[in-house]
C-alpha cells in the first residue's frame, strides 16, 4: 500500500472517541439549559420563603412583661392582649428610634427628645386606617392624621435631655414633631396634636 493510500484511510473515518467527544461537546449546552431554569425556580422559593418568615418575626408581637404604658387599638392587624396591642418600655424601645433636636411652644431653650417613631408604631400594630385618636391620661384627645407619622419624623418622645419623662415631666409618651426642621409645622393645629402624657392610640 503506498504512502496516499494510507493517509486517505487515516483521515477519512475519525476514531470513536473523537465522535463520542463531539457528541458530548453538542449535547452538554442542551442538559445546561434544561437544568438552569429548574436552579433558578427552586433559588426563588427559597428567597420567597426567607422573606416571609423574616417579615413574619418583624411584624409578631411579643407580649408586655412590664407595665403597660400604650394601648393601640382600633384598626390594628397585630395584636397581643385581645383585640389590643400593648407595649411596654422595653417593647417601645425596641422599635426604630430617633432623636429630634428642637424648640416647642412648652419648654424654654432647645430641647433633646428621643423616642420611637410614631411611624414605626403604626408598622409594628399593622395600622390601616387614615387618622389615630391619641389619648392622654386626663382623656384628653385629639386626632392626628397617619400621613404626619409619614411625612415628618414624628416621636412618641420617652426622653427629653438625656432623661426619661415622668408623668409630671409630661410623660410617659410626649407627640413631639420636629418644629425647628420644618417651619411650616409651627401652627396652633399641629400644636394641638402634639399630646403629652400619651397612654392611647386609636387607629381610626
Amino acid at each position: 500500500m503506498d504512502d496516499d493510500a494510507l493517509t486517505q484511510r487515516f483521515t477519512v473515518s475519525p476514531p470513536t472517541a473523537d465522535i463520542q467527544f463531539l457528541h458530548f461537546q453538542r449535547s452538554a449546552p442542551r442538559c445546561s439549559m434544561i437544568r438552569r431554569p429548574m436552579v433558578v425556580k427552586f433559588v426563588v422559593f427559597i428567597v420567597a420563603v426567607g422573606l416571609a418568615l423574616l417579615s413574619t418575626h418583624t411584624i409578631a408581637l411579643e407580649v408586655p412583661e412590664g407595665p403597660v404604658i400604650l394601648v393601640v387599638s382600633g384598626k390594628v392587624g397585630q395584636t397581643n392582649v385581645g383585640d389590643e396591642a400593648h407595649f411596654d418600655k422595653a417593647m417601645l424601645e425596641g422599635l426604630a428610634q430617633h432623636e429630634t433636636i428642637t424648640r416647642t411652644p412648652w419648654h424654654d431653650g432647645v430641647m433633646r427628645f428621643s423616642g420611637p417613631l410614631g411611624r414605626a408604631i403604626l408598622e409594628a400594630v399593622g395600622a390601616e386606617g387614615e387618622n389615630i385618636r391619641v389619648v392622654a391620661l386626663n382623656e384628653y384627645a385629639a386626632t392626628v392624621p397617619i400621613s404626619d407619622f409619614e411625612n415628618y419624623d414624628v416621636i412618641l418622645a420617652m426622653q427629653a435631655n438625656g432623661k426619661a419623662l415622668r408623668i409630671r415631666d409630661q410623660g410617659p409618651l410626649f407627640v413631639i414633631y420636629p418644629f425647628d426642621q420644618h417651619p411650616e409645622l409651627l401652627d396652633e393645629e399641629i400644636f394641638s396634636r402634639s399630646v403629652w402624657q400619651v397612654t392611647r392610640i386609636d387607629v381610626e
